[in-house]
């Protein structure tokens, strides 16, 4: 085994492959070919040959083996193409489930978070009581620091008299 190719494969093992890959039907010429451009060309000048010939030209399989082998595919799908003006915008788009299941979980936490807001859930109430204490604890300690203010302010007012 060679440190360039690989298991067998040199240069010139690629260069085939390649060559191979460029598959290309070949050109006619000569007599052949000139009376195939010929035969053309009259029936163009027919009205109906014309029209035939453009059935053909427009019947094309869509890949090598479609016209050899009846196959239905039953996953294949052909694409459908739709104007802008023939689009309906009154119905609604169909979601897959994970969307229709998203759009519910969206639905339900707005819900929750307008009742929270409301003071209508069992979070709410208990934050509103839990502030409801702190409030007046804070009250309180506001209350006891102006008494002992008052009280310090009638010391001095007692140390001055004297």
């Amino acid at each position: 085994m060679s440190k360039k190719g690989g298991f067998g494969v040199g240069s010139k093992g690629y260069e085939i492959n390649k060559s191979a890959r460029k598959h290309r039907p070949p050109k006619r010429t000569g007599p052949i070919a000139a009376d195939a451009a010929s035969s053309e060309s009259e029936e163009e000048s027919s009205g109906s040959e014309v029209e035939v010939e453009r059935e053909k030209k427009e019947v094309k399989p869509q890949s090598a083996t479609e016209g050899l082998i009846d196959v239905q595919n039953p996953n294949r799908q052909k694409p459908v193409n739709l104007k802008a003006s023939e689009v309906d915008v009154t119905t609604e788009a169909k979601l897959s489930r994970r969307e229709r299941e998203e759009v519910e979980k969206q639905r339900a936490k707005e819900k929750y978070l307008e009742l929270h807001r409301a003071g209508k859930t069992d979070e709410a109430k208990a934050d509103l009581a839990r502030l409801a204490l702190i409030r007046k604890e804070r009250e309180e300690a506001a209350k006891k620091r102006a008494e002992e203010q008052q009280a310090k302010e009638a010391a001095k007012a007692a140390a001055r008299k004297r």
